[in-house]
């Protein structure tokens, strides 16, 4: 049985006359290509057990082979994704795990994980990625470096059954077996140990050099004497060069020739010689000739015996060789999930459902953010619904309440939108089954992620996608996510404050969960009940005279602009008299003495 089909569990099943069309994104040229390489069979249990080597090998672009297999090992998952922002941000983080991959097999197992339907299916694989973060924390740097070189030597080897268990050989000489390194615990060395050496002796299809003796005698044999009949006429000069004139001294010194030149033996080269040669050409010809025909036959008998005894040494271990291979490939995977949990401090979210519906964060990190800078990312408390936050920090004015929608106000380059991307990354790596970056989180699973960035278009086209996008997942009545960003950047601002009303009452009248980010909150009043008002706060420049923002929202206070810090750093980098002279009439405008005191501020800062 090949590697490339024991590897993968199966997610999926198929009824018995199954057609490959019958998978999402398959039509009849997919399939076309599908079939002369890979024969229907195996291209559907390809797409089955999420093989993306397998199709790219057979001749799918890799993105397109892992969007069938998303597809078809979890179309519903997918469907969580109502909208192109919400499939991108999944996409980012997917990336972002795959960088943590010990194996391009691993790799290309993170890009098909989808949002999950079940609570239960979310925590098992949270349980068996917490576990192997564990496990993977708790080895020195030693025993990791012995598991990343053994995963390294599998990938070099393309996965192979041979790579899988000379992987599985050396965690278990690692003494690793914690997590999920159990799966590789009671596997029986000594078959494995057995299985490798007939894995290697027959790699690439032969019987590979230094498998069995005699044969590795009868091809040097063999070897030899086809030098010696490529250049027989050179032979046969140097054997008349040594004073050979009759036939009788001639046949003995060819005769010597070839027993201290190979291993041939004396009845082999004597069997050999033919008896009817009419000159030395001749003589020396048909020996090798026949010599050749012979070590051939007998190169070919002993080569079927030895790969007979392998293959048989393989059947015995079969069951220990498969079983490795599932085991090492499933721990590429946990290890992979729990490389990236560790690289992000992730921790367990909590699961929300019946009739409340909660999403809180406690100092949660932004991933795209962490992945550039870990260190200046300032982790943020939020919270929606029916939460358990019950404390915030030190200059945070309350507790955020417990209103399933709230409108996000703000200073521009306030962290505005970074927190809804984040809020966005919390709940997708929860209903995938993976941990957090964050100390705290509580996810209700939900069946449409509606998450839409800024885009600034202005006009009915966009304005119109952008609704049909929106509302209908909002509409359909199961439970909903919306994270809105600026949405009146696609219309112009009065018709914008009223269709944004609009979409929080909808929101709220649908017992959606929702954040909506805006500069209109104003112009939003009176908002429902159901729904508050949190806003994020510029604090002033910093002696660089960069915009210093506190990126915590502060609960039930609309943020506001902050366009003074904007023209008194203008003002300060003014290049010319009459530059300045026209930033100094914005400042006029926006209030000189708050201009003045801020930049008095920065200049303070930078004294001390």
């Amino acid at each position: 049985m090949d590697a490339q089909d024991t590897v993968f569990k199966t997610v999926g099943s198929s009824p018995p006359c199954m057609r490959l069309e019958e998978f999402w994104g398959v039509g009849p040229k997919t399939r076309e290509t599908l079939v002369d390489a890979l024969g229907r069979e195996r291209a559907i249990q390809a797409i089955e057990s999420g093989d993306v080597r397998t199709l790219a090998d057979a001749g799918l672009a890799r993105g397109r082979a892992t969007r069938i297999l998303r597809r078809a090992t979890d179309s519903a998952g997918m469907d969580v994704l109502a909208t192109s922002d919400a499939r991108s941000a999944y996409k980012e983080l997917l990336d972002l795990a795959v960088d943590h991959a010990v194996t391009q097999r691993a790799a290309d197992r993170i890009r098909v994980l989808t949002p999950l339907e079940s609570r239960a299916a979310m925590e098992t694989r949270l349980d068996d990625v917490l576990a192997a973060r564990d496990a993977w924390d708790a080895l020195d740097d030693a025993d990791r470096e012995t598991v990343l070189a053994a995963y390294e030597r599998y990938d070099d080897r393309e996965g192979s059954e041979r790579a899988a268990v000379e992987a599985a050989l050396a965690l278990l000489e690692a003494g690793v077996d914690s997590g999920p390194f159990a799966a590789i615990a009671d596997l029986e060395r000594a078959r494995l140990e057995a299985a490798a050496e007939a894995l290697a002796a027959l790699d690439g299809g032969r019987v590979q050099s230094g498998a069995d003796e005699e044969l590795d005698r009868l091809r040097d044999v063999l070897g030899a004497v086809e030098d010696m009949d490529a250049d027989a006429l050179a032979l046969i000069d140097d054997l008349r060069s040594e004073g050979v004139r009759d036939v009788e001294g001639f046949r003995q010194a060819f005769e010597d020739h070839l027993l201290s030149e190979t291993d041939v033996t004396i009845d082999r080269v004597r069997d050999a010689m033919p008896a009817d040669a009419t000159d030395a050409t001749d003589f020396v010809g048909g020996t090798l000739r026949t010599l050749r025909s012979d070590l051939t036959a007998a190169v070919d008998e002993r080569e079927e015996t030895v790969a007979g005894e392998l293959q048989d040494t393989l059947a015995d271990a079969r069951d220990a060789v498969d079983r490795a291979v599932e085991a090492v490939d499933e721990i590429a995977l946990q290890l992979s999930l729990a490389r990236f949990a560790l690289a992000y401090d992730c921790t367990r979210p909590t699961f929300v459902e019946g009739d409340q519906a909660a999403v809180s964060v406690v100092n949660a990190r932004n991933l795209m953010l962490a992945a550039r800078d870990e260190e200046s990312v300032q982790p943020v408390t939020y919270a929606l619904g029916e939460h358990d936050v019950v404390s915030v920090p030190d200059d945070v004015n309350a507790v955020p309440g417990e209103q399933r929608v709230s409108v996000l106000t703000g200073a521009n380059s306030g962290g505005k939108t970074t927190l809804l991307e984040t809020l966005c990354q919390v709940v997708l790596l929860a209903t995938m089954g993976l941990p957090v970056p964050a100390d705290r989180a509580e996810v209700t699973p939900v069946d449409s992620l509606v998450f839409h960035r800024r885009h600034a278009s202005f006009n009915a086209g966009v304005l119109e996608s952008t609704l049909r996008s929106i509302v209908p997942p909002l509409s359909s009545g199961g439970r909903t996510l919306m994270l809105v960003d600026e949405f009146e950047a696609i219309t112009e601002p009065g018709s914008a404050a009223d269709l944004l009303h609009g979409l929080v009452t909808l929101t709220v009248d649908r017992e959606a969960l929702g954040v909506f980010v805006t500069h209109l909150a104003d112009d939003l009043e009176p908002l429902p009940p159901e729904a508050r008002v949190d806003g994020i706060f510029a604090e002033g420049l910093d002696p660089d005279l960069e915009l210093r923002v506190d990126y915590q929202p502060r609960f039930d206070t609309v943020g506001r602009s902050t366009p003074e810090f904007i023209v008194s750093r203008l003002v300060a980098n003014a290049g010319d008299r009459r530059e300045r002279a026209g930033f100094e009439t914005l400042a006029a405008a926006v209030g000189d003495e708050v201009v003045q005191r801020t930049l008095a501020d920065a200049q303070w800062s930078a004294e001390e």
